[in-house]
């Protein structure tokens, strides 16, 4: 028996019985006696740690690490992150721990079972804040030791394969996840294999109807295409045989389910309707075998115009390698060719996983190495990641940042030298700046595309080549998150512009308890030292002087609070006037925070909502406009909306960024109406009637005529948004004699 036929059967049997026993006779065929020793040392610790603990199967839950540790020895990983395997799951389910595993094993196994650890220690309220937040932990953990996400990886396809003992809802949310974050991935990380099982098994939980059709379908015709594929192959292999001295190994197979189920839904076609979902694999010995080979197709059958790419000469970011090329073979059936050298498959199949080859492996030798430096530089895009979460605030924000890089369909172009570049599709000029380095992202001014001067927003397109100018007066725009697609570009806008705000604010902070305290006949300077001042910075929050001017500045602490706190008792007594002028201030704040606070304004400052803000006079803003906001001198943030006139006079170094959160369900917003009609009797009595039906309180009227028998009304309403008040503006219209009804600005 070879050594494949055998291996096949251990496979089999390990499914069977997931034994450590059987797993070792896999191990002994590829890993040294001293490595040998080692894994059965991990596996005792790991069955005494987890004795008497089982799964939702009822199996001995020993099986899940032995499972764990036969798909990263199928990935061929080093002996240290097979023992990592077996260990997994000690630190956070058992009294092991990681001080006790170095001990044993040496510091990288310690560091990989932490890692993996990490990433599902801390406990959150809400899922999704949960899943958002151990993804970011995931990332952080894999920036220290990439094996960390193999583990991770492997771990969650075993316990994909067994899933089927979960309850319903666990199923689909394990598998939605699956789809969302872990599969891409994979496919990030080049590990083909890996993916389309994860894709799969997620398709059968999640999508449980489409999954069984799709198999009933594709066991309907299952004959057909196995003639099909034997047929094509045979064609294929007479006339490569017949035109070439070189080997060659051809696989036909039909594209997994998962795959078909993505064109269904993108190209919203039945199964009949979908033609390409058969596809060969031709693996050669060089690359201009790879050439040669695609010629000699491109000359037996018509390839479809717009459906050739090659991936040997621009690589994914993933380092994937290989020619596509879909033809009209027999009968005009659709097929898809893929051609590769066998190292590029070895790649494409297994991905960064090739890079701990066990045949290289040895106990003493690896198992303290980390990240080779041939991973670091052929995976950038870990590093980009590792970037991102530093440079985000929110967990949410890193978790949509990262989906959107994983997910979206790639364009490459090129810089002026010939160097190529990958990005999402949509991206523009400005993530290719951020690409060649934050500074030029940051004083990026135009931007020649194909030798064209184009605008910033102009969208990349495969094989441009594109030239950025820049300038030191420049800096970053928050118009430009609206056209830029990278998380890495949006992440240093982000960046620069918090930094702005923050300096902005230092400066009206620090000019507004300047100014107070001389009101007082005081100096600032006189307290903003000492253990009193001290004690009072930490019991606001504030690390130093300069937190508690951006506290001031941002509207969060009014300034008559801060010097009645700082001012000497004594100095108190003799300022009648100051102390009601506080008090009256006080007053205002508090109704102003009654009003205004983050529970009822439905407004962010900064991505923040804890910040005291008013709503303008001069333009009434709800929800659902488009807003502005500005610093007010000791009033908080002013809000307006965007098209209001006011907003063109007020300097623009006061300018905050603000936008409607998502509590404004259920708030009131004052709005202005000026309604022209017919002065006709009882319609003011039927404009308050269709008032009442809309739950819109009025709070003030003032009505006038005209000379040309017109009525002119002014209305102050309660509205919660503007879908509510455009509904309402419909009704009145209706209102038979109404000429003209609008929203108002004046006063």
């Amino acid at each position: 028996m070879n050594t494949s036929q055998n291996n096949q059967e251990i496979d089999k049997e390990l499914k069977d019985t997931m034994s450590f026993d059987v797993l070792l006779k896999y191990l002994q065929n590829f890993y040294s006696k001293e490595d040998i020793v080692m894994l059965e040392k991990a596996y005792q610790m790991a069955q005494k740690a987890h004795e008497g603990s089982v799964r939702r199967s009822g199996e001995p839950y020993i099986t899940h690490p032995v499972g764990v540790a036969y798909i990263l020895a199928q990935l061929k990983l080093d002996v240290a992150s097979i023992i990592a395997a077996l260990l997994h799951d000690t630190v956070e389910d058992t009294l092991i721990t990681t001080q006790d595993i170095n001990k044993v094993f040496g510091s990288s196994v310690a560091d990989i079972v932490d890692g993996v650890t990490k990433i599902t220690k801390l406990k959150f309220r809400h899922t999704h804040e949960k899943q958002a937040e151990n993804i970011r932990k995931m990332i952080v953990a894999m920036g220290s030791d990439v094996r960390v996400i193999l583990v991770k990886l492997a771990d969650r396809l075993h316990n994909m394969r067994t899933l089927n003992y979960m309850s319903f809802q666990k199923q689909a949310r394990i598998a939605r996840e699956t789809l969302d974050i872990y599969a891409p991935l994979a496919s990030r990380l080049g590990m083909s294999s890996i993916k389309i099982e994860l894709e799969d098994l997620s398709l059968k939980y999640a999508y449980p109807d489409e999954y069984h059709f799709l198999q009933e379908k594709i066991k309907e015709k299952r004959k057909d295409r196995v003639a099909y594929i034997d047929k094509f192959k045979l064609t294929l292999t007479k006339n490569l045989e017949s035109r070439i001295d070189f080997d060659f190994d051809i696989q036909g197979r039909s594209k997994h389910l998962y795959s078909i189920y993505k064109k269904m839904e993108t190209s919203n076609l039945p199964y009949e309707q979908i033609y390409d979902i058969l596809a060969f694999r031709i693996c050669v010995n060089s690359i201009k075998e790879c050439y040669e080979t695609l010629g000699i197709i491109h000359s037996l059958w018509r390839p479809i115009p717009g459906r050739f790419k090659d991936f040997i000469a621009m690589p994914k970011a993933n380092n994937y390698q290989s020619l596509h090329t879909t033809l009209i073979g027999n009968d005009g059936e659709r097929v898809e060719v893929q051609i590769r050298t066998h190292e590029m498959h070895e790649l494409a199949e297994w991905g960064i996983a090739a890079h701990w080859e066990y045949k290289s492996s040895s106990y003493s030798k690896d198992i303290n190495s980390k990240n080779t430096p041939d991973v670091a530089n052929k995976f950038n895009w870990l590093r980009e990641l590792i970037q991102m979460n530093q440079e985000t605030y929110s967990a949410d924000e890193f978790l949509e940042n990262m989906k959107s890089d994983l997910l979206e369909s790639e364009i490459y172009v090129f810089t002026p030298k010939g160097e190529v570049k990958e990005f999402p599709v949509g991206a523009t000029p400005i993530d290719f700046a951020y690409s060649i380095h934050t500074d030029v992202g940051n004083h990026i001014v135009s931007a020649c595309v194909n030798k064209k001067v184009v605008p910033l927003r102009y969208i990349l397109q495969n094989g441009d080549t594109v030239e950025v100018v820049t300038s030191k007066n420049q800096s970053p725009s928050k118009d430009w998150l609206k056209f830029c697609a990278t998380s890495k570009a949006k992440g240093q806008i982000r960046a620069v512009i918090k930094k702005e705000q923050r300096s902005m604010s230092k400066k009206i902070g620090q000019d507004m308890l300047e100014r107070y305290f001389k009101k007082q006949s005081n100096k600032l300077s006189n307290y903003t030292s000492g253990e009193v001042f001290a004690e009072y910075l930490q019991k606001q929050g504030c690390h130093k002087l300069e937190d508690l001017f951006i506290k001031v500045g941002f509207g969060r602490l009014e300034p008559s609070l801060v010097y009645k706190d700082l001012s000497p008792k004594e100095e108190k007594e003799f300022k009648q006037d100051s102390e009601i002028e506080t008090l009256e201030k006080r007053i205002e704040s508090n109704n102003s925070n009654k009003k205004f606070n983050k529970d009822n304004s439905g407004v962010q400052v900064g991505g923040e909502n804890d910040i005291l803000v008013r709503f303008a006079k001069c333009c009434y803003p709800i929800p659902g406009d488009s807003i502005v906001g500005f610093v007010s001198v000791g009033r908080g943030i002013s809000i307006h909306r965007a098209d209001c006139e006011k907003t063109f006079n007020i300097d623009s170094g006061r300018y905050v960024e603000v936008n409607w959160n998502n509590k404004t369900n259920n708030i009131t917003h004052r709005v202005r109406l000026c309604v022209v009609s017919f002065n006709l009797p009882g319609i003011l009595a039927k404009m308050g009637d269709v008032f009442s039906v809309a739950e819109a309180n009025i709070e003030n009227l003032k009505a006038s005529s005209t000379l040309d028998n017109r009525a002119i009304s002014y209305f102050d309403i309660q509205i919660k948004n503007l879908e509510d008040l455009e509904k309402l503006l419909l009704e009145i219209k209706k209102i038979k004699g109404v000429i003209q009804v609008s929203r108002d600005h004046r006063v």
